[in-house]
């Protein structure tokens, strides 16, 4: 086209030229086709002027503007073919076997005007060149007649290879998926394609797709076509990823919702899904793109849970309107054969419950999501796994659990469930720390819990701890989230406590009295099933853990005389269970009388008394005391039920009083005087905070001087840049720090957002 200006007029020039070169919407969307630019040549003809030097209003330049490479004319009158794949054809010598492109001279645009990009005509100029070679005339909307002889030779080198090279120029890709695209919307409507050649073409797309894909352009494009085969012909092919995540602009959604409308069914959870990511006005937050996968499995879980089927949309009297808007600049004008049915859509009413139950995952996703922001994080860490919402501990199972589980079931099945700390400490992929102070012990329990185990010692429960190099105990199923334990599974704890203790006093446990402690807990009535279950691994993790009597001393000494000779019955009772009383035995009884404040002279009797209750009096030796045979049919849960039965106030208050440990070690448990601990309103402890209000007072730090910096607030240096960007994370999903050798770096945008 050609411009008359005048020279004055330069600035008008320059806008007008500038508008031509700037792509339209629709050709933005094919900005990734090629690397060549889209380019504007000018050829200014100025009468033999110099138009820079020219001071007069009247002169007169003329400017030819023209895009990519002119078209070369075609003499050939061979009327456009479509090859098969498969079928042989010879072009310049030679041979294509892969088919599926239009070849010939004449096959017109579908509007009419000019040639079809994609035919191959071989009456043209053409030099032999690889495939990788581009020039000029690859633009926005290639066309194989449009391009250079050495760009059809680059092209065809494509075409007869396997067409898979991912470097090659993306406009020579377009032109090959321009002519199955006119095959599809032109040839298959008329019925000139069966049904087995239009499902090769289905698996070409989506092959090209695997391997273009990174594009964005041809990947929408391919998936555009790829849905109208759906529709075209649902008994041919179909797809069922493209309607569980479609597009904003997807036909497939539209037809499969308008169809449930119209049919009156329930909007199931997946489609459900599917609306909310379809619909224009509404777009996923940061946790719901970045953990795609959790996000589904709890938006279909929450939704069944609170719709059941699914809701039932009423049809709505817009229609559903089939419009492919196609890559190739050759199909304009390209129109589908429509059915009668609503589109629903856009309708706010029902989407907007759709809309909530999304927000709702996306907060209960938010913690994981901000652990998978972080560096060197995968979903398969311990820590991830554990701040997965539990309605998908099924999924943590699947993610980081499996082994544990594994492991965990076997221990169960083969060792009771006992197991040492160090070997369950593995499967959090962290140093085995010196202590199991709170911090460490919350962490055993969320993962035994979110794997579905319960653990003993449980410090919420069994008010004990273990140590580093102690045991633990797994059971089954747990305690489970809203677990309360009762007064009589405090009691029982305590009875079980002093029991193990006297049974371990020779560092072997005999079966009587295990199966005496294990009956104590089955014939109680007053113990739920998941407190039995639990009480069971407590009684093995004590008799597997050495005695201790810590914390009993200071709280013995309030107790009464019938407290405590409830309690030394417990202990004679236990130390019986097994027939026969060794000399060992009878000395660990006399301690624990004097622990009790009872004086130790008083165990013999005892031992006389409540034997003879039984049997009869009978003889003791010095060296031992021997039960006759009669005496092993002895029940201890007798002797302790009695006591939970008693009605004194007193016995009761001291079952649990003596229960009651102290509370594990926590070296931040003062959190009034520990500036480790978070301010509520910052939401990082003071020294941290304070060393960022000092950091951010310039964008480029030396490490020197944060080094000095972090020694004036008491602060490592790679903890505190750890600490304070961890907190960021928190607040903003990113680092706002970042170290670069010996510089640290404040990223400002990042303080931006921190900051609100």
């Amino acid at each position: 086209m050609e411009f008359w200006l005048l020279i004055g007029g330069t600035v008008i020039l320059y806008y007008a030229i500038k508008a031509m070169a700037t792509p339209s919407k629709q050709q933005a969307h094919k900005n990734n086709r090629s690397s060549s630019e889209n380019e504007i040549r000018v050829t200014v003809t100025t009468n033999n002027r110099d138009v820079a030097n020219s001071n007069r209003d009247d002169d007169l330049a003329t400017f030819s503007i023209s895009y990519g490479y002119e078209e070369e004319r075609s003499k050939n009158k061979t009327p456009g073919k479509w090859i098969k794949s498969g079928e042989s054809i010879t072009i310049k010598g030679q041979a294509f076997t892969s088919g599926n492109f239009y070849f010939g001279g004449k096959l017109s645009s579908l509007d009419g005007y000019g040639t079809e990009a994609s035919l191959v005509d071989d009456s043209l100029k053409i030099e032999n060149k690889p495939s990788n070679y581009e020039d000029e005339s690859l633009g926005y909307w290639p066309k194989f007649i449009s391009l250079t002889p050495k760009g059809r030779g680059a092209f065809l080198s494509w075409l007869s290879s396997n067409r898979s090279d991912p470097e090659t120029p993306l406009g020579y890709v377009f032109i090959y998926f321009y002519g199955i695209e006119r095959r599809i919307t032109v040839d298959s409507i008329k019925q000139a394609v069966d049904d087995t050649e239009f499902k090769s073409l289905f698996d070409e797309i989506l092959r090209l797709k695997g391997i273009y894909g990174s594009s964005r352009s041809f990947s929408n494009y391919a998936t555009r076509l790829l849905e109208i085969m759906c529709l075209l012909r649902p008994h041919v092919v179909s797809h069922p990823e493209l309607e569980k995540t479609p597009q904003r602009d997807s036909l497939l959604f539209k037809h499969r919702l308008a169809r449930t409308v119209n049919e009156e069914k329930p909007v199931s959870a997946e489609l459900a899904l599917a609306w909310v990511r379809f619909y224009p006005d509404y777009n996923l937050k940061k946790p719901a793109r970045r953990c795609s996968y959790e996000f589904s499995q709890m938006f279909t879980r929450l939704y069944s849970k609170k719709y059941g089927d699914g809701i039932i949309v009423k049809p709505n009297k817009t229609r559903l309107k089939i419009e492919y808007h196609p890559a190739s600049s050759s199909l304009r004008g390209v129109s589908f054969p429509q059915q009668d049915l609503p589109d629903p859509s856009s309708l706010k009413g029902p989407v907007n419950k759709l809309i909530v139950i999304a927000d709702e995952c996306t907060t209960e996703l938010n913690a994981y999501s901000r652990y998978l922001a972080k560096p060197d994080t995968s979903r398969t860490d311990i820590e991830a796994v554990l701040l997965l919402p539990d309605d998908l501990s099924d999924v943590g199972a699947t993610l980081g659990l499996g082994k544990f589980k594994k492991w965990a079931d076997d221990a169960i099945s083969t060792k009771n469930g006992l197991v040492s700390v160090e070997e369950f400490w593995t499967y959090t992929k962290l140093p085995l720390p010196a202590k199991i102070n709170k911090k460490e012990a919350e962490l055993i329990q969320n993962l035994a819990q979110k794997a579905g185990y319960g653990i003993a010692p449980d410090t919420r429960y069994h008010h004990a701890k273990t140590s580093a190099d102690g045991k633990l105990v797994l059971f089954p199923e747990g305690h489970g989230k809203y677990f309360e334990p009762s007064k009589a599974f405090s009691e029982m704890g305590m009875a079980l406590r002093l029991g193990a203790m006297i049974a371990t006093i020779d560092s072997h446990v005999d079966q009587a009295e295990l199966h005496l402690l294990t009956q104590l807990i089955d014939h109680d009535t007053n113990l739920s099933p998941t407190e039995k279950r639990s009480l069971h691994a407590y009684l093995v993790w004590r008799l597997n853990t050495p005695s201790n009597v810590t914390g009993l001393k200071a709280r013995v000494e309030l107790l009464g005389k019938t407290e405590k000779s409830a309690v030394s019955r417990i202990l004679v009772s236990v130390a019986m269970a097994d027939g026969k009383i060794d000399p060992e035995e009878i000395k660990q009884l006399e301690k624990l009388y004097i622990l009790l404040g009872l004086d130790k002279t008083l165990v013999t009797g005892d031992i006389h008394g409540m034997s003879s209750s039984k049997t009869g009096a009978r003889s003791i030796s010095p060296q031992s005391e021997t039960i006759s045979p009669a005496s092993t049919t002895f029940q201890l849960d007798e002797s302790i039920l009695a006591i939970h039965e008693s009605e004194t106030k007193d016995v009761q208050s001291m079952l649990g009083a003596i229960f009651v440990e102290d509370e594990p070690e926590d070296e931040s448990s003062d959190s009034s005087m520990d500036n480790s601990v978070p301010d509520e309103e910052t939401g990082i402890d003071k020294p941290h905070y304070a060393l960022f209000e000092s950091l951010i007072r310039k964008d480029k730090w030396a490490r020197e001087e944060v080094e000095a910096l972090c020694r004036d607030y008491g602060l490592m240096v790679s903890g505190a840049l750890e600490t304070i960007n961890d907190w960021s994370f928190e607040k903003v999903d990113a680092a706002v720090l970042e170290e670069d050798g010996d510089a640290i770096y404040v990223d400002q945008e990042i303080l931006e957002e921190i900051e609100g």
